[in-house]
């Protein structure tokens, strides 16, 4: 494996990797020899990720990034030189980049690299999942919530319902669910995640009945979710602010694990007085990635009473 050191040097001497004659073109599936040998997943996606930064860097005009064309350019777009100057990488692991040797690359020069070819932010994603590395850089936007599924979430008034993500985060809520627990729209949209309310918000800690139980729950399955995101800086950033609570270093250190499952929840909304709904978790995705989170009543005096706490909403 190529350490970062030899990542930015254009000369640095580094481990023997495959042949020099190793296959530069993509590859998207068995190998084109009927005979060889199934190719396994890191070498498929090794494959995948040169092809995709060679059509990248060909895409890309000298003019684009300040360079003269010159008169005597063979090649579309940019030289692998081009980029890996621009990049402040070495030549030499940059051509092994493109050539799907086995390197190691660090988020550092991802970044690097998709700042220089111009990657948007599906670009960007899809480089790093072909490198197995986690973005750094934070989500500005939710790509997740669509114009139909808060339609959806409209409609579903007085429902409670809202978007969420395996970390909490609240993504996108109806105008009952905005009322349930807190004013939401109060509430600054990097606090709006279930687990940070659940310790901080005094009005979100006091409308839920069973509030340690609720903790203890949430805490379960964020540690399972959290298992795929082990690197991922957002989580870990997460779970730094969460642990600043006492109480929930006491939770979280147990070391309790549990899935996702419907259950009867009990609230005590300050508008309209005690609920009693069945939460339903609607996957959009994996069981782990995005979900819609619904609160149905379950007996006819907590529907009539979300009906009263929708009036209230919607008058405001």
């Amino acid at each position: 494996m190529t350490t970062m050191a030899e990542e930015t040097g254009a000369g640095a001497a580094v481990a023997p990797g495959p042949a020099a004659g190793a296959v530069t073109g993509a590859v998207t599936g068995a190998s084109a020899d009927p005979g060889a040998a199934p190719q396994n997943a890191s070498t498929v996606r090794r494959h995948e990720l040169a092809a995709f930064l060679r059509h990248r860097r060909e895409h890309i005009t000298p003019e684009q990034v300040g360079l003269p064309r010159g008169t005597r350019r063979r090649t579309p777009g940019l030289r692998r030189e081009e980029v890996a100057q621009l990049a402040a990488v070495g030549v030499t692991w940059y051509t092994w980049l493109e050539q799907a040797r086995d390197i190691q690359v660090s988020v550092q020069v991802l970044d690097a690299l998709a700042r220089t070819l111009f990657l948007d932010g599906s670009e960007r994603s899809h480089l790093f999942q072909l490198a197995g590395a986690t973005d750094p850089r934070p989500a500005t936007s939710c790509a997740v919530v669509t114009p139909a599924l808060q339609a959806m979430l409209d409609q579903l008034d007085p429902i409670p319902a809202c978007l969420q993500n395996s970390r909490y985060d609240i993504l996108a809520h109806n105008r009952t669910y905005g009322m349930l627990l807190c004013d939401l729209d109060a509430v600054p949209p990097e606090d709006r995640n279930c687990l940070i309310l659940s310790y901080t918000h005094a009005e979100w800690q006091s409308s839920i009945v069973h509030l340690e139980k609720s903790q203890r729950l949430m805490a379960a399955r964020f540690r399972g979710a959290m298992a795929d995101h082990l690197a991922d800086p957002t989580w870990k950033t997460l779970l730094k602010r969460l642990r600043t609570s006492p109480e929930f270093r006491e939770i979280w250190d147990r070391h309790e694990v549990m899935g996702a499952s419907p259950r009867r929840k009990e609230f005590r909304n300050t508008h309209v007085g005690r609920l009693t709904v069945d939460h339903t978790d609607l996957w959009l995705g994996p069981s782990r990635g995005p979900r819609m989170v619904t609160y149905a009543p379950a007996d006819e005096e907590s529907r009539e009473r979300l009906e009263t706490l929708h009036e209230l909403a919607r008058a405001r």
